[in-house]
């Protein structure tokens, strides 16, 4: 998300890139596989545990939450958006 927009312009988040001390609220940037891959999104961690995370991705549907791996940018399966 660096570089995105204009010279000098700050990245308006702020990521939690590690996994060991994600907690529910964190702002992440996620992946997703399939056709989106390549594609940076922002989320919110609303449930942490060991092996996965589930996030809000879609502030239009926050009721829609997505389950992420549990890495520095958690990866969402195609399939779920």
């Amino acid at each position: 998300m660096q570089d995105m927009g204009e010279e000098g312009e700050a990245c308006p988040f702020e990521f939690n890139f590690d996994e060991k001390t994600f907690k529910v609220g964190d702002t992440v940037s996620f992946r997703v596989n399939g056709s989106l891959e390549g594609f940076p999104f922002v989320g919110t961690l609303v449930e942490v545990y060991e092996d996965h995370v589930m996030i809000a991705g879609d502030p239009q549907e926050p009721e829609k939450l997505y389950r992420g791996t549990r890495e520095s940018r958690p990866l969402v399966d195609y399939a779920e958006i």
